[in-house]
């Protein structure tokens, strides 16, 4: 069994300009060192590409057809799964109430045209090695921490209807035991991997994906995403973690791996299968962070005592049983 190998992902940025010979020349500036690039022609492209490709940061011009830089900032802002992405402002305005309006719409650097190269570059380093110390999972790269907490309380705040969707891995810790935590980072990794994917094939263009911690994650989404997205989790999952690059042939023929419990006994675990809680305002008011957490903790801890993966929804506040699906 040899570790899956991971690459470091290519940083994307996505730049917001409506002239031509502006968006070559960022090209040239960019690509040569090492990020790909987006680009949009209008405001509202900007949104929508930001919304699918969640680049790493944005470059974005104020003048621009349709809805302005700033009504683009003012979106991104407001939704849970852009909210985080750094935006650099490059415009000819230099207008000191401009500069102003700017930082205090949340943006995060500002320069005037025309601008040095260099400094524009170093610029952009300054603010995704920010984003990737203090918002981002190093393991994963994904809103960890305390935006995760924003996030959830920003959606709690719309009083729209939303599900919360909280995964856990069962029996991590014996797997790490047993193979150690380079293969155990591996594991988390690819949860990260099929989660994203399975988001981008049933979700909302808007679902926002964090990394609590460990092997723990959540999802975001509306209520009527939430059968499409854990049916098609758990069934990716088993696909995606049942192969020799995580177990020997030996556990994958027998179902189960060796580890040693707290005592020193060996003991035999079941491999790692995938564990949801999804807790809902569809059927009451919630309203508070606390009361998210506290009963993501319930209906994560009940979907982790049924046997192989599934997802346990809450459904207090009506006279329907909760939704117990497991595989």
């Amino acid at each position: 069994m040899q570790l899956v190998p991971q690459d470091s992902p290519t940083q994307t940025i996505l730049v917001v300009e409506d002239d031509p010979q502006l968006q070559r020349l960022l090209r040239d500036t960019l690509e040569p060192e090492g990020y790909a690039v987006v680009v949009a022609s209008t405001g509202e492209e900007g949104v929508a590409c930001a919304m699918r490709d969640l680049p790493q940061l944005l470059l974005l011009d104020l003048m621009l057809p349709g809805i302005n830089g700033f009504q683009v900032v003012e979106q991104l802002r407001a939704n849970v799964k852009t909210a985080h992405i750094p935006v650099v402002i490059l415009s000819a305005r230099n207008d000191t109430a401009d500069k102003i309006r700017a930082f205090e719409s949340q943006v995060d650097d500002y320069l005037t045209k025309p601008y040095n190269s260099d400094e524009l570059l170093a610029r952009i380093r300054t603010q995704l090695r920010h984003v990737e110390e203090t918002l981002l999972s190093p393991l994963t790269r994904l809103p960890s921490g305390l935006r995760v907490e924003h996030a959830i309380e920003q959606q709690i705040q719309t009083r729209a209807p939303w599900a919360i969707l909280y995964l856990d891995l069962d029996h991590f810790k014996a797997y790490n035991d047993a193979h150690g935590f380079l293969h155990g980072n591996t594991l988390i990794r690819l949860l990260a991997t099929v989660t994203r994917e399975v988001l981008t094939e049933t979700g909302n263009a808007t679902d926002f994906l964090g990394h609590i911690g460990g092997d723990d994650f959540v999802i975001i989404t509306t209520p009527d995403r939430v059968d499409a997205i854990c049916q098609t989790l758990i069934q990716r999952w088993s696909q995606a973690s049942s192969t020799t690059a995580l177990y020997s042939k030996e556990e994958l023929e027998r179902g189960a791996l060796v580890a040693f419990d707290r005592q020193g006994h060996q003991q035999v675990y079941p491999l790692v299968t995938l564990s949801i809680g999804v807790v809902t305002n569809a059927n009451r008011a919630i309203t508070s962070l606390e009361e998210v957490s506290r009963t993501a903790a319930e209906v994560k801890h009940k979907a982790k005592s049924i046997n192989g993966s599934s997802y346990y929804v809450d459904q207090r506040g009506t006279n329907a049983s909760e939704t117990v699906i497991s595989h």
